[in-house]
């Protein structure tokens, strides 16, 4: 039995503290050592006990959960998962609290949170534990937990895998695909950064709540030469355009003649995500081939690890974020024992690259 994760869980909501005890408690891997109903409660507990993961509400009353948050980082980082209502004001405020060191995000309804909560329990407790592996600060990744078996579907549920013989009009013209979790939202905007406003268009999966990715792409849109917006059905993929998946709904590719565009789908859970990299990764390998360039990054897990493989397969081109820049190194770690992995590279080399496969 190897160590387990403990939580020391921050809300103003008592249903919510008493709900989220409950989900975390039923997974023998976690431990709620504790529960607070403002900072300052939790400050008074951190100087007795130091948990392994906080979950921390943004609304409260005394502080609220960004400027905790700050406090925290500047002077005890530890992994912190942001819990907050799905409103789009909230989700601005969720992209404040990633560039403040949050890890990761679980959206709540402001009316029926419990009921909500008890409906995402597998993804609640997998991104507390994928939280405390996290590095934040000097802190160093901890032994990965053991994930409990559970249904997880592949991407067959959605689409079929890559015919082995595929006929495909001409055309030189590159799609970039890029997968990432936990600690992708920073990572991403280092990457996408930069890129020149000539670059291949790239369309990305950010596993991500519902109504996150409209904010995420607008944030990413006002720092990048490349336009960056939240794909719609039937968007072309485009050169110094890129594409976020939606949360909640699948992103594909699809190709009409020499021109690829994006189909955006609801469908099942695949490898316990909606959107999925596995999905993505796919429908680039069926549709793009020998044209795509993959990009898997940091995250927990194994989605985009079979995907991959299958573009490469299809004669893309892949690259990997390394152990050393990733937050968790979990789906490049996959990705690459399963052999779909050309190259390997710190974040800050990643776009480079993908220029270098680009133009290969």
């Amino acid at each position: 039995m190897g160590k387990k994760t403990r939580v020391l869980i921050i809300d103003d909501s008592a249903s919510v503290r008493q709900t989220m005890t409950a989900i975390l408690e039923s997974d023998p891997d976690i431990e709620v050592m504790g529960v607070a109903s403002d900072p300052f409660v939790a400050a008074k507990r951190l100087l007795d006990d130091i948990p392994d993961v906080i979950t921390l509400d943004v609304e409260m009353p005394r502080m609220d959960g960004i400027t905790f948050l700050r406090r925290l980082m500047a002077q005890h980082p530890i992994p912190v998962v942001m819990c907050s209502s799905l409103t789009e004001a909230g989700s601005e405020t969720l992209m404040q609290a990633m560039e403040a060191g949050a890890v990761d995000v679980i959206l709540k309804p402001k009316i029926g949170a419990a009921d909500h909560l008890n409906e995402i329990r597998d993804t609640i407790c997998d991104v507390v534990k994928a939280a405390a592996r996290a590095r934040v600060g000097s802190r160093r990744a901890q032994p990965p937990p053991p994930l409990h078996p559970a249904a997880k579907l592949t991407a067959d549920a959605v689409l079929p895998p890559p015919g082995a013989h595929r006929a495909m009009a001409k055309t030189t013209e590159v799609v970039v695909c890029i997968g990432a979790s936990t600690g992708g939202t920073e990572s991403l905007r280092v990457v996408l950064e930069a890129l020149p406003a000539n670059a291949p268009g790239v369309v990305i999966v950010q596993h991500m709540p519902e109504a996150f990715t409209a904010a995420f792409a607008r944030r990413l849109n006002t720092l990048c030469e490349v336009e960056v917006k939240e794909a719609e059905h039937g968007d072309p993929v485009l050169r110094g355009h890129v594409l976020i998946a939606p949360g909640g709904r699948h992103t594909m590719i699809e190709r009409q003649g020499a021109r690829y565009s994006v189909s955006v789908k609801d469908g099942p859970l695949v490898a316990r995500h909606r959107p999925s990299v596995d999905v993505l990764f796919r429908s680039a390998a069926r549709s793009v081939g020998a044209n795509a360039v993959g990009v898997i990054m940091t995250g927990m897990g194994d989605d985009g690890a079979r995907g991959m493989l299958e573009m490469k397969e299809a004669g893309a081109f892949n690259i990997a974020q390394d152990e050393a820049s990733c937050v968790v190194f979990g789906m490049p770690k996959e990705a690459i024992e399963r052999g779909g992995v050309d190259r390997t590279a710190p974040l800050d080399r990643i776009s480079a690259e993908i220029l270098r496969a680009s133009a290969r």
